[in-house]
């Protein structure tokens, strides 16, 4: 073709398939925008909390520990998970891990929400694309019956019309996968890291504990 065409004439071209891909896109961009933003939002460091209630237990100031987590900041992710440690710590090891593992996992949880929306989107978009072609090669077969002169340009119309919408699932379902694989390697990388650090706090409140 002589030139190239816009976003609208591909758009118009896709047929009304297009309308659904363009919901799934609109759903998935708000979806990686909002998760980002959240996960910006609340501080996902472990290290530094953590190795400031191991001083506090050092020094044999649970009670102060305690103190410094309640009035860290909602945002402060980790802070309610190492507190519902130490709170529970009077009732023993077990009790105290379950109680911050369950609090872990609520906070989990809030960070991967949406994400199954994501990967749902992820799945659909090809498969909303492929009906697209589908519904648009059936057009174009069908005006190849209608057609007392068949020839290439109307073939070859009829099948790049129908493959828009394939092009726009695919595209739609790359974005989604890798905005979700990048943001569960954060999650994840939080998640090890408030593991290790449960893990290290438990022996010290165990110590404490025992004198």
């Amino acid at each position: 073709m002589e030139k190239g065409f816009s976003l609208i004439e591909l758009f118009k071209l896709g047929g009304p398939f297009m309308w659904v891909l363009l919901a799934f896109s609109v759903a998935t961009i708000a979806i990686v925008i909002e998760r980002c933003i959240y996960l910006a939002w609340h501080n996902c460091k472990v290290a530094p909390i953590r190795n400031k209630i191991m001083d506090y237990l050092q020094q044999g100031k649970k009670e102060e520990a305690e103190e410094f987590l309640a009035s860290c900041t909602h945002k402060q992710t980790v802070a309610s998970v190492l507190l519902a440690l130490l709170q529970n710590a009077k009732y023993g090891e077990s009790r105290m891990e379950r109680a911050a593992e369950s609090e872990a996992q609520e906070r989990l949880r809030r960070m991967e929400n949406g994400f199954n929306y994501l990967t749902a989107l992820s799945s659909l978009a090809p498969l909303a694309g492929f009906l697209g072609t589908v519904s648009g090669m059936i057009g174009a077969f069908k005006s190849i019956a209608e057609a007392t002169d068949v020839n290439a340009q109307l073939v070859a119309g009829g099948i790049y019309e129908a493959l828009i919408t394939t092009v726009f699932g695919l595209i739609i379902a790359i974005v989604a996968l890798v905005a979700y694989n990048l943001l569960i390697q954060k999650i994840d990388k939080f998640a090890a890291e408030t593991s290790k650090a449960i893990n290290d706090l438990v022996p010290e409140l165990i110590e404490a504990k025992a004198i």
